[in-house]
Formats: structure tokens, sequence, C-alpha cells
């Protein structure tokens, strides 16, 4: 085969999508003869969609100098912009800020009026959003989007839409965000853009509908993301991350062995890779869900290694190994390190399980409040639904189980709406309890009757035992199956010999509310009297934080 054959080979074999062939063809050609610099690129995209990242950088470094020393000098700012990218994204700071400083150098010698300042633009904006400015960020990127506009450059406008979108999201906007990756998305789908392009905008779209966990628009996106993955067989980038977001949606539907056999080969394809930490933290929910500790305890710190924040996950584990305190620490240490309003949901909802359990139905409330101002105004049911959940929760723990039976009702209907079997089941749960603490011991048993059933069927081995403790064995679950938290902390204070005026006067409340705690804590423990239900308090360790008696 000629030179010229193998290059021709190598051209159409890339715009067939053919990434392993037009990569062998095109080396080949080269090994030959030199390449042009517009087929070095063209070896240079081959190579990284093939997953040969170093080939990539060096043909792109090569026809960065051949156009210089061509004269062609937008062209090589162009080749500093995708090395900039790749490297970057790789985690190669100190080469990617290189190759960024030297085109910025570039423009400034040859004029700033062209696409290649807005594709540089990118790069910074991107930078800006890493760096925790999501408003810089955003307004760079709509400077890129004008820049792509001005030069009729759709590559560029979909970059800078897909990036300003993604901006607008972590700052709260979620709407108009996701109305921007929507739109970049219709680019992407219609194949109007190059294939490295589409992968980086179907990426950050998947990771927006995961941040603000929008259901509808992840299935549909994965959906599509997984069609164009597969189209292109020899594609390497882009398709580990894939699964990961197939992963998440197969985990939401409660296909959890196939979930998780879809989480291992994302974890041998992305390993060794930054995004490995993703796939190992669905890796580690899944086995946790499954009350698998062991192995979702290597998972979590696999995952830590590559930098994935194992929290949520690794608190509700602790949570579910009643090492409460732990879990609490946990979550707390990671939400201050969370300042990002939009990314702080699922640990504002761990947060509020974990201080019920622990007592603390104070600050309880107060995350779960949080979690309602993160909320309003997203327009996202999933938010919706946890926050009904959280405050469903609170509302228990605090003696209401009118309230708390609404809210859960309103929790359960978005998960059935959206067929998350396992969400669906807690929030069952959830309206059990209330409907047995009102008194309705049939709808209480009917509730709890399909969450466990529910929780059989997906082998949710913690929730299974927990519930059937609720069910069936209530000594054995402690004072969090049958008292609530208000009432644990009215009972301390009984056992302290506090009177009902007192109580009142510490706990912020009238006496008569005081009274119906008292007396519903006499019927849920079967006792009869104050000294009663103090030596009830002692003999079943009710006392953890012992009250200081009254003067």
């Amino acid at each position: 085969m000629t030179t010229n054959e193998a290059r021709a080979r190598g051209r159409a074999a890339f715009d067939g999508q053919a990434w392993a062939d037009a990569y062998a063809q095109l080396s080949a050609a080269d090994a030959r003869s030199p390449l042009s610099p517009d087929d070095l690129e063209l070896l240079a995209m081959a190579a990284y969609l093939f997953g040969r990242d170093d080939e990539c950088t060096t043909a792109l470094d090569r026809a960065h100098h051949e156009l210089l020393r061509l004269g062609r000098t937008a062209a090589a700012v162009r080749c500093t912009f995708w090395l900039a990218t790749l490297l970057l994204s790789s985690g190669d700071v100190a080469r990617g800020g290189g190759w960024l400083a030297r085109g910025e150098r570039l423009l400034d010698e040859c004029g700033r009026d062209r696409p290649e300042s807005g594709y540089l633009l990118t790069v910074r904006a991107r930078q800006a959003l890493d760096g925790g400015e999501p408003a810089m960020s955003a307004t760079m990127f709509a400077e890129a989007v004008a820049v792509g506009e001005r030069h009729h450059d759709l590559g560029l406008t979909t970059l800078g839409r897909m990036g300003q979108g993604r901006a607008l999201v972590e700052l709260g906007k979620v709407i108009e965000g996701l109305a921007l990756l929507d739109d970049a998305m219709v680019t992407v789908t219609a194949g109007e853009v190059d294939p490295v392009v589409t992968g980086m905008v179907y990426c950050a779209v998947q990771d927006a509908c995961e941040v603000t966990f929008d259901v509808r628009r992840a299935r549909e996106w994965t959906e599509a993301l997984s069609r164009w993955c597969e189209s292109q067989p020899d594609l390497v980038p882009f398709r580990g991350e894939c699964e990961v977001h197939r992963v998440q949606v197969m985990r939401l539907q409660g296909t959890w062995p196939d979930a998780l056999a879809e989480a291992d080969r994302a974890c041998r394809r992305l390993s060794g890779q930054p995004a490995a930490g993703a796939a190992l933290y669905e890796q580690a929910e899944l086995h946790r869900l499954r009350g698998e500790a062991g192995a979702a305890e290597d998972a979590y710190r696999l995952a830590s290694a590559w930098g994935q924040e194992p929290q949520p996950g690794l608190g509700l584990l602790r949570l579910a190994q009643g090492q409460v305190a732990a879990a609490v620490a946990g979550l707390r240490r990671a939400l201050d390190e969370t300042p990002s309003v939009i990314a702080r949901p699922a640990l504002l909802a761990a947060l509020v399980d974990a201080l019920l359990a622990v007592g603390d139905l104070a600050a309880a409330r107060s995350a779960a409040t949080e979690l309602a101002d993160v909320t309003d105004g997203t327009g996202m049911p999933v938010l919706a639904a946890m926050t009904a959940y959280a405050a469903a929760s609170v509302r228990l723990s605090d003696g209401d189980p009118a309230g708390a039976l609404g809210a859960a009702r309103g929790s359960w209907s978005v998960w059935h709406e959206f067929d998350a079997p396992y969400e669906a089941a807690r929030a069952r749960v959830l309206i059990g309890l209330a409907c047995r603490d009102l008194g309705d011991v049939d709808a209480a048993r009917m509730e709890l009757d399909t969450a466990e059933q529910t929780f059989r069927r997906l082998d949710a081995v913690p929730d299974l035992a927990r519930l059937r403790r609720l069910m069936h064995d209530p000594a054995s679950a402690g004072w969090s199956g049958r008292l609530t938290a208000r009432e644990l902390e009215v009972l301390r204070l009984v056992a302290a010999g506090r009177t009902n005026r007192a109580i009142a006067a510490e706990l912020y409340l009238s006496e008569k509310t005081v009274a119906r705690h008292v007396s519903n804590i006499f019927a849920k423990l079967d006792v009869s009297s104050r000294a009663a239900a103090t030596a009830y308090a002692y003999e079943h360790d009710l006392i953890q934080h012992p009250v200081a008696p009254p003067p």
C-alpha cells in the first residue's frame, strides 16, 4: 500500500468513525512520509478517540509547530486549545496550563478577532468553574458563545453554551442552565460538531442531570449517549463515563444486580483514570444498599483515593452499622467542604437521617430547612421528593404524625411516578410509621408490608432488617422504633425528675404539649407512671446523654 493510499484510507476511516482503523492507517502513512498538519490533526483526534492519549498529544505538538513554520498561526492556536483541554482534563495541570499560555501569547501576535480566542476562553472559563467561581465562569462562557456566533463557529458556540449551562446550574439557576444544556444537546445529537466536542457535551449534560437529580433528562440522555458510544465500537474515552451514568439510572430503577455488573465494567474500563473514582463510588453504593459492608467500605476507600468524595454514601454506611457519631461527623465535614449550593442536597438529606438517629431533633430540623431552601425554585421533582422525605422524618420524630403523613405521601408519589422502587419503599415506611402513631394499625401494616416486599425483591438487606425489627420486634429496635426524638427528649427530662412545667420551659413547649408527649410515652412504653417510665429508660439504656438533676 502506498503512502497516498494509506492516507486516503485513514481519512475515510476517520469520516466513518472507525477510530482504530483511522489511527492505524494514518500512523502507517506518517511512518512512510510525514503527514501534513491537517492530517496530523486527524491522526491526533483518532488517537485520542482510540485511547492513545500520548500519541494524540505528540501529533498535536507536531501539527502545532508545523503550522507555525507555515505561517498558519491561528490554526496553530487551535492546536494549543486541544492540547490544553485534553491535558487539563487528564489532570496534567502544568503542561495544560503551559499550552494555554502559549496560545494566548500567539493570539496577541496574530490578533484576537478570531474564533480561536473564544476557544481559549472556554478553557479559562472551565478553570474558573473548577476553581469555585461559577459566576465568573458563566460570564466567560457567554463571551465565548458571542465569539462563536460572530464567526459562525458552531463547535465554539456549542462548547460555550454547554459551559454556561453547567455554570448556571452551579449557581442554582437550574432551569436556565438546563435549557442551555438542552440547546447544546440538540446540536450534538444532530451530528453537527466533531466527535470530541460531542463526547464532552454528553458528559457535561449527564453530570448536570446527576447533580440536579433530573431523572427524566438523565434517562433520556443516557440512552442517547449509549447509542452514540455503541455506534463507534473503537471509542475509548466517554464510554466509561457512559457506563457510570447507566449504573446510576439502573440503580434508581432497582435493577441492582445488572447495575453492579455494569459498575464493575466501568471500574475496569476507567482503571488508572481520574473518572475511576465515580465508578468506584457507584460500586460502593450498590454494595451498601445490598448490605455488603466490607465491599462497600473498600470501594469507598478506593474512590476517595481517586479524588471522589465518599460522602454521603460512607455516612449512610456508618449509620447502618450503628456508628452514628462517625456518620454525623463525616457528613458535616463534607458539607463544610461543599460551598456549591446545588451539590449539597444529597449530603443534607443523609445528615437529617443521621441527626435523627442520634436524637438531635433541632439540628435535623435545621438541615431539613436548608434542604428545602436549596430545592425551592429549582423545579426538580426528585429534589422536592427528597425534601418531603426529610420533612416527614423530622415531623414524625417531633410527634407530628399527621404532618409527617402528608409529606411522606408527597415523597412517595414522586418516587412512584419515576419508577424508583427503593426510594418509594423508604417513603412507604414513613407513611406506615405515621399511620401507626395516628392509631391506624391496619393502614400501617399494609404500608409496611408493601415496603417489606419491595426491600425483599431488591435484596436491600439493611432496610429489610430494620423494617422487620419495626414490624415484628419493636423492643429490639431501640427507642428509635418506638419513641420520636422529641419524646425521647421529654423522657430524659422526666427521668431527671423534671415536672411538666419545667420540661415545657426547657424545651420551649406548652405544658399541654408536654402532657401529650408524656401520655404518648406512657402508652408506647406500656407504663402507667413517671417512675415506671424512668425505670424503663434506664433499663433500656435510653439515657445516652444524662441530664443534670433539678436544683
